[in-house]
């Protein structure tokens, strides 16, 4: 299916696909995410150092702007096994009442990939749309915490997972907070990645704040996404790790079951017709009402 085809075929949808959240006088718009994913496939892979990088750099940085959100870069030199490799953490914050901060974050690179084009609709690519959108919404709002939308360059290995081959982005991000002393500023770090699934699960994550993902899954519940959260436990190594070394509460809200025995994760197969507008709402209406729940605290 082309990317032209694609894109009627949700504007169609867009209606019903929109996720409301009751009490939050916010709408989190499935179609409008999915638009972003449209862009961010359309540059191509975003490797670390790549064009389409570097594109996508200028597209998200552009559009948190347009909020009239406070952006600021990280830029820092990785230390990889295909060597010293640039990268850049893009920042957007919006303060609220209270200097503690919600952490919202999501990677944005595409794993490099040497036989074949791969473009990370999926797998990057959904959570970084979703989080433009989920800047969007929040933008127009006077939060009681602040907020800071993340995204993370380098969560790919550049040739095998390791500790060191892996996470640069939210390593470096983590490191910064603990040579300023600010870990404890943040009050709950929620990560996204791999969300537009069509079949849509989130995983019961094992490693993510107990407490934190309770609230997610309830937050779920309560909305009527119960056949939406996996049961069964899953452990995930992800850009949250680093903040739980730190100390710092967070949680991962991954679907890492991407396609039968999870055959298009990290393959060419990673294209557009595998997500939907409507997974993406469905996970923005349960961040939305999990930052509810803790504005209550």
């Amino acid at each position: 299916m082309g990317l032209l085809s694609v894109f009627l075929g949700v504007c169609l949808l867009a209606v019903p696909l929109r996720a409301q959240v009751s009490g939050a006088g916010n709408e989190v718009d499935g179609v409008l995410a999915f638009r972003h994913v449209e862009k961010l496939v359309g540059f191509g892979p975003r490797p670390p150092g790549s064009a389409g990088s570097q594109k996508t750099q200028d597209y998200i940085i552009a559009y948190l702007r347009k909020l009239n959100l406070k952006v600021e870069t990280q830029p820092f030199l990785a230390n990889t096994p295909n060597g010293a490799i640039g990268m850049k953490n893009i920042v957007a914050s919006l303060p609220g009442e209270r200097e503690t901060v919600i952490l919202l974050g999501s990677h944005y690179d595409t794993k490099p990939m040497v036989n074949g084009i791969f473009v990370g609709a999926n797998d990057g690519g959904s959570s970084t749309g979703l989080l433009l959108e989920l800047a969007r919404v929040l933008s127009r709002r006077k939060p009681r915490y602040t907020l800071q939308f993340v995204f993370f360059d380098g969560e790919e290995a550049q040739r095998q997972w390791t500790e060191t081959d892996s996470l640069y982005g939210s390593r470096y991000f983590v490191a910064q907070l603990s040579r300023e002393a600010k870990q404890g500023t943040i009050k709950a770090m929620i990560l996204l990645d791999m969300i537009g699934d069509k079949d849509l699960v989130l995983e019961n994550e094992l490693s993510s704040t107990s407490s934190l993902m309770e609230m997610v899954r309830k937050s779920g519940r309560e909305l009527g996404y119960s056949k939406h959260l996996a049961k069964a436990p899953n452990e995930i190594v992800d850009d949250h790790i680093p903040f739980l070394q730190a100390g710092i509460p967070a949680v991962d809200l991954i679907d890492y079951d991407y396609g039968f025995n999870n055959i298009y994760w990290h393959t060419p197969n990673d294209t557009l017709d595998k997500i939907s507008p409507q997974s993406l709402g469905i996970v923005g209406a349960i961040v939305l009402k999990t930052i509810e729940k803790l504005n209550k605290e």
